[in-house]
């Protein structure tokens, strides 16, 4: 893959001379790595102040930049990695280990997942280093912070030095760009105003597909799609990340063929779309999805993951010599592998006139997914709360499902607009969805998150709601509350998966505002949603009590399969 430096956009040029930025002194390394987050689209910045970060601190205070405090570190993580699936890159800053590594499960999600996020860390002094001291929060020694972050990032680098941390600053930065994923900066608290030594200008350098590569692979995955007689596209988490949604789109609508998603790829298009299939996860999907994919001679997979989440367990049957696979860290047609070639061009480059457009074509009905309508007096159930759901989306709602029976019913949810469902789905780290709520809504203020979790993942990180009511945002949190972890239950039954009941929906009394209601039937479901909707001015909690042998036939799939490999 071949390079070339491009003259770096007028709004990234330092002036050089010290003149005031975004980020104030552009030749300190604190004031130029604010500037740099701006540059690059960041707003907003998730953290918890501590001694070792606390100058940096005053220093975005004294930016554009919004700080956005958080109630613990894991939950920054979270928040900055939601941030960035929305606007595009997230930003969280921390002091040394103790606020560091508690971010080390949500940023190692967001690297599983690809989500760039900036993780920015105090440190102690280069000069307070000296002999070795025993200083507070030190683990082992000063370097093993970072050595860990190299581990769950795609770059990583100390700001001690002058002379390079210019430069280490555009280099991660560029990298987590590029390659969607997290990157960390570790900053030495007496360096945090340290100027550079000579001036330093930000350069940009693009990545160019290699030309003979990308007409060879274009041309073979053309051959491909127009001799076979049932093409479907799968498309995945890159396409979200990479932004690829409206070429996708436009690639499917051109030729007439039908676009499935993988669970990380949901809501890649509005699932209203006449040419959208439904989710693709194997055993653990629809089986009319299962089936239509499985006996197509040309399966197109853009941006996806073979994770074992979104192959329902590894139960999916893709033959490889029927597939043409892309991402943007390896391009399959059939058997022949294409190197140096960007997903972006791949994708672009399939458009034009030597495709066929086809007839159109008879996908399967869309089954009837979660059952009857039920009496307003029935229990509430997974499938009459899901429908019930399902009726109330609307485009400026975003879906965020936690980890559990929240996510694999959801992914039978009709999702309206693209890019509107956000979750763990192949991290799957429980506790992500109040946070990540948070940076939702902090990156685009016109969204209002319908935040669906168990009782066990929102005991883990619920108070990030005390984040919401602080910056007045209004998220509505659906707890499924089946006394425990169902997920667990049905792959092994013990006592180790039951949790205290909480009253969930007092929540409201404890943080001093937010709506809170007890559901049991259909008709208090129906009622206290149609209330949290009305209620814009802060969040609303609705504590819906389910047994704890009532879950999703997703679930029971997934279960049935998981049980086998244990």
């Amino acid at each position: 893959m071949s390079k070339s430096k491009s003259a770096p956009a007028a709004s990234r040029l330092p002036a050089g001379n010290g003149q005031a930025s975004p980020g104030g002194d552009l030749q300190t390394i604190g004031g130029y790595l604010i500037n740099r987050l701006w540059d690059y689209g960041v707003r907003d910045v998730f953290g918890i102040p501590g001694d070792f970060v606390l100058n940096f601190y005053g220093m975005l205070e004294e930016s554009p930049l919004r700080v956005i405090g958080a109630t613990r570190e894991d939950c920054a993580g979270y928040a900055a990695d939601a941030y960035a699936r929305v606007h595009g890159l997230g930003a969280c800053c921390v002091t040394y280990c103790v606020g560091g590594l508690s971010t080390c499960n949500s940023i190692a999600g967001a690297f599983a997942e690809k989500s760039p996020v900036v993780v920015i860390s105090g440190a102690p002094g280069i000069a307070e280093r000296r002999n070795d001291p025993l200083l507070h929060h030190k683990v082992r020694d000063f370097n093993t912070q970072l050595q860990v972050f190299e581990k769950i990032t795609i770059a990583a680098a100390s700001l001690d030095d002058p002379l390079t941390a210019f430069r280490e600053i555009d280099r991660c930065l560029e990298a987590a760009v590029r390659y969607k994923r997290p990157v960390y900066l570790e900053l030495p608290r007496d360096r945090v105003r340290s100027r550079a030594l000579y001036p330093h200008w930000p350069a940009s350098i693009e990545l160019q597909s290699d030309a003979e590569s990308l007409q060879a692979s274009v041309s073979e995955a053309i051959e491909k799609i127009n001799s076979a007689k049932q093409p479907v596209l799968i498309a995945g988490v890159e396409i979200h990340r990479f932004g690829l949604q409206k070429d996708v789109l436009k690639l499917a609508e051109g030729l007439n063929i039908p676009i499935s998603a993988t669970l990380l790829g949901k809501s890649v298009i509005a699932e209203s779309h006449p040419l959208y299939l439904g989710v693709y996860e194997g055993a653990m999907g629809r089986e009319s999805v299962r089936q239509y994919v499985e006996t197509s001679d040309c399966v197109i997979l853009l941006g996806a993951f073979m994770t074992d989440i979104n192959l329902g367990i590894f139960t999916a049957h893709l033959d490889p010599s029927k597939c043409i696979y892309a991402t943007s860290e390896q391009l399959r047609v059939g058997h022949h592998y294409f190197r140096d070639v960007l997903l972006k061009d791949f994708v672009t480059g399939l458009h034009g006139d030597k495709l066929s457009a086809r007839p159109a074509v008879e996908l399967p009905v869309r089954e009837q997914r979660f059952g009857e309508p039920q009496p307003d007096d029935s229990p509430v159930t997974i499938a009459s709360l899901y429908q019930h759901i399902e009726s109330i989306l609307s485009d400026k709602m975003v879906v965020i499902a936690d980890v559990g029976d929240s996510l694999f019913a959801a992914s039978d949810l009709t999702i309206r607009k693209q890019t509107e469902f956000i979750s763990p789905a192949y991290y799957t780290s429980m506790g992500f969805a109040i946070p990540a709520a948070v940076g939702v809504q902090t990156a685009d203020s016109e969204l209002r998150p319908l935040v669906l979790v168990g009782d066990g993942a929102f005991q883990m990180t619920c108070l990030e709601l005390s984040t919401a009511v602080r910056h007045g945002y209004n998220p509505i949190v659906v707890v499924l509350n089946n006394k425990g972890y169902t997920t667990e239950r049905f792959l092994q039954e013990g006592p180790f998966n039951d949790i205290l009941n909480w009253n969930y929906h007092r929540l409201p009394d404890l943080l001093g505002k937010g709506w809170g209601f007890e559901v049991k039937s259909v008709g208090e479901l129906k009622q206290a949603m149609q209330a949290a909707l009305a209620h814009r001015d802060s969040f609303s909690i609705l504590n819906v009590h389910l047994t704890s042998t009532d879950v999703s036939p997703a679930l029971r799939r997934l279960a049935e399969r998981m049980s086998k490999t244990l």
